[in-house]
């Protein structure tokens, strides 16, 4: 296969094996008694509920508004706008869930806050094998490597520390920094505007045919579709440059390698 200056990773469901549930009563039972300990009393079922409103004010807050025709009436968004992913930062949202029971926030609150979230809807958590082993591979050929990662600084830098990955990277992007995620052009379109490539030197790795594969395809990029146990049920792989249909990192770092 062709080889490239500078291959881009998807994170979770590519790299790292994890699941979580924010949908179960458990769940937001233990959260809302994390927060009433901090002085701001919720049910389980008032703070789910209040959680996911916010978040979607917040993502409505970050899409384009539909532009007025010169009869005054207002007109469908573009098809522009119909291909913007819109990507908030959480602590904005635990920062109000505080707020608006009169609760003071500080840093050390919110990023305590984000940690037991995060901890608490985690089941599975760990590479898949031969993660390092691959990042390293292509490290020691001297080829770039790039993290580009639908995800909460919030959590996932501490993840990557957890992991022993953070340091792997030459950069990492992840979606909560940019107001975008993927497949949103916008956020490749910064990965590649802040690294200095072209999209034709760039392989984008990922698990999902929709985020990662369209996306990079939106700009130019070649991709290589990686089927994994966290991958979506989906068929539209025709588009993708190559594809590997079982996880084995081992295996994909000779193929990118030759």
């Amino acid at each position: 296969m062709k080889q490239y200056t500078a291959y881009f990773f998807d994170l979770y469901g590519t790299l790292v094996d994890i699941h979580t549930d924010e949908g179960s009563p458990a769940f937001w039972d233990k959260i809302a008694a994390f927060y009433s300990e901090k002085g701001a009393s919720y049910t389980g079922e008032e703070l789910r509920r209040h959680y996911h409103f916010y978040i979607k004010a917040l993502e409505c807050a970050l899409l384009p508004l539909p532009q007025a025709e010169s009869s005054g009436d207002a007109s469908p968004m573009s098809d522009d706008a119909s291909q913007i992913f819109p990507e908030i930062q959480l602590e904005d949202v635990f920062s109000h869930l505080y707020k608006r029971k009169g609760i003071p926030v500080t840093d050390a609150l919110i990023s305590d806050t984000a940690l037991y979230f995060r901890e608490t809807s985690r089941s599975k958590f760990k590479c898949y094998a031969g993660a390092d082993f691959l990042l390293k591979s292509l490290l020691d050929s001297g080829k770039e490597i790039y993290l580009l990662s639908n995800a909460q600084r919030i959590f996932t830098e501490k993840e990557l520390k957890d992991l022993g990955l953070f340091d792997l990277f030459d950069k990492i992007f992840i979606s909560s920094d940019y107001g975008c995620k993927k497949p949103d052009k916008r956020f490749f379109e910064k990965a590649l505007e802040e690294t200095g490539l072209e999209p034709e030197e760039c392989l984008m790795i990922g698990n999902d045919p929709h985020d990662d594969m369209e996306g990079a395809l939106s700009v130019g990029m070649d991709g290589f579709y990686i089927h994994s146990s966290l991958s979506p049920k989906y068929t539209g792989l025709e588009e993708c440059t190559y594809r590997q249909m079982g996880m084995g990192l081992k295996k994909l770092s000779k193929k990118l390698l030759g």
